[in-house]
Order: structure tokens, then sequence, then C-alpha cells
């Protein structure tokens, strides 16, 4: 799945950024998808207090249900940098 559909699927599930109370930014090889912690979203490359590193297709499995976030973090399909409290807080948008 490409960069601007991924965008468009989470965006549906933005809103739920606001509980995060922080910026998250996934990284992957074709761009970033930023989510400013209040239910904003944008493409934009712009620092976080988390960044989240993975693969768009792992990505979009987690977003389907088919890759347990935790299974990814542990099988190092994921790297997170930053404020782990936030990263533990993504479940709102997988779960």
């Amino acid at each position: 799945m490409s960069l601007e559909a991924t965008t468009q699927k989470i965006s549906g599930r933005a809103a739920a950024t606001a509980d995060l109370g922080s910026s998250v930014k996934f990284v992957f090889g074709e761009g970033v998808i930023y989510l400013d912690g209040k239910g904003g979203i944008t493409n934009d490359n712009t620092d976080a207090a988390c960044t989240v590193s993975m693969d768009i297709a792992d990505f979009n499995a987690m977003l389907e249900g088919s890759l347990n976030p935790m299974s990814a973090f542990m099988g190092g399909k994921m790297r997170i940098d930053g404020d782990m409290s936030v990263a533990m807080k993504l479940q709102s948008i997988f779960g």
C-alpha cells in the first residue's frame, strides 16, 4: 500500500491521537506520517516526541490487526526512538 493510501487509512483514526498528548512520527522508506497528538495528521517530516520506524507493509498489517504491535517490536520489525510512554499509548490507534 502506498504512503498516500496509508495516510488516508490512518486519518480516520487520527482523532484517537488526541489521547496521546504528544506527537508521533512513523518513518517508512516511502516517507513519513506525522500525528500531532491533537488529532492532526500530515506527511511532514517534523520532529516528534516519539519516532516509530518500520516497513509500511508491516504498519498496514498492524492497522488491519494481522500483526501485533508488541510482536513487531520484539521481532525487530519496528524500532522506537524517543518517549516510550507515548509509544505505549499507540494502542488507541491500532486497537
